[in-house]
């Protein structure tokens, strides 16, 4: 051990007897751990339910308080922190109080008198298992990033954007409220792969995903839809509220130039934004190609722009300042 202080070397010592749990102490700070030392088995227990408890315990298993064992068992209820590693010391050595001793939950049991040497062996094998566990629950987090993420630019992915759009739709049906969804497609980007390269693309498209993100509230989801496609989540956001957000997005993408390797790329985004409200809910996947059209119309009308599907949104325009049916905002 190189002493360093992590979750995984601190060490809580429950020993009741002065004279052992000094010994105990005085080797584990040998070693190179940071020792929190008890007398008790309730004082265990308070040291262990806390969030950033020692991963690592000896605990003895006669104690005032509470026994060795019935630590265990509390601690094994705790389903919501990190594992840990419990050595069991104790004078019985008989099978069947060794067997209650791991049932209670303990890994790994040490016969008093014990030697120093071997009780920190049995130490290194936990830090072993531990870190292990670490290592598993790192790649355990990774997949499910990569599941639900783009990897290009760390957003979500297709299939978890269009999970929160259906998600959404059955909160609307069971709760009621509005909601919308905006279909963003940056305008001319094979011009800025052909142009700059695709490496530069890729730099635009990330840029551009931490601009859209900075638009939006932390309750939206932002997921990049396919190739320069995204599509955004708005729950309880009405017509004029999501054309209002997918002008920011739009204004956001567009200035200043997105700085990458090769220089300063300019690019514009157009919109499709397509709201399901309370009175007439829409389902998500239909709710989607109202969006694609609106974006269809946004691109033929000139693009860098956004369009609102399904007609006229009470408080956004007259509809005699707007042509039939599209409500169109342009800077």
């Amino acid at each position: 051990m190189d002493g360093e202080t992590t979750g995984r070397s601190r060490i809580l010592i429950a020993e009741d007897d002065p004279i052992s749990r000094r010994m105990l102490q005085a080797f584990l700070t040998k070693w190179g751990y940071q020792v929190d030392a008890v007398s008790d088995g309730v004082e265990a227990w308070a040291v262990l339910e806390k969030p950033d408890a020692p991963q690592l315990a000896l605990l003895d298993w006669m104690m005032p308080g509470a026994e060795g064992p019935q630590v265990c068992r509390k601690v094994r209820e705790l389903t919501d922190r990190p594992y840990t590693y419990i050595v069991l010391l104790t004078a019985r050595g008989q099978k069947d109080d060794l067997l209650e001793g791991l049932e209670s939950g303990a890994d790994d049991y040490l016969t008093k008198p014990f030697d120093s040497q071997e009780l920190r062996a049995r130490l290194r094998v936990g830090e072993r298992i531990l870190d292990l566990q670490h290592k598993l629950i790192v790649a355990r987090e990774e997949l499910r990033f990569r599941a639900t993420h783009d990897v290009l630019t760390g957003i979500a992915n297709r299939a978890a954007v269009l999970e929160a759009a259906n998600r959404e739709s059955a909160r609307q049906v069971r709760d009621g409220g509005p909601f919308s969804v905006i279909l963003l497609d940056l305008d001319h980007f094979k011009t800025v792969n052909d142009t700059y390269g695709h490496l530069c693309g890729d730099q635009v498209l990330r840029g551009a995903a931490r601009r859209i993100a900075g638009c939006v509230r932390t309750y939206d989801t932002v997921g990049r839809y396919g190739g320069e496609e995204f599509l955004i989540i708005a729950p309880a956001t009405d017509g004029p509220g999501s054309l209002a957000l997918a002008e920011r997005i739009r204004q956001a993408v567009e200035q200043p130039a997105i700085d990458t390797d090769t220089g300063l790329v300019s690019v514009t985004a157009s919109c499709g934004v397509a709201t399901s409200g309370a009175e007439n809910p829409i389902p998500a996947n239909e709710l989607l190609k109202l969006a694609d059209e609106a974006l269809y119309r946004a691109k033929a009308a000139g693009r860098n722009r956004c369009e609102l599907a399904g007609g006229f949104s009470e408080g956004v325009a007259e509809a005699k300042d707007r042509p039939s049916e599209q409500i169109s905002l342009k800077s």
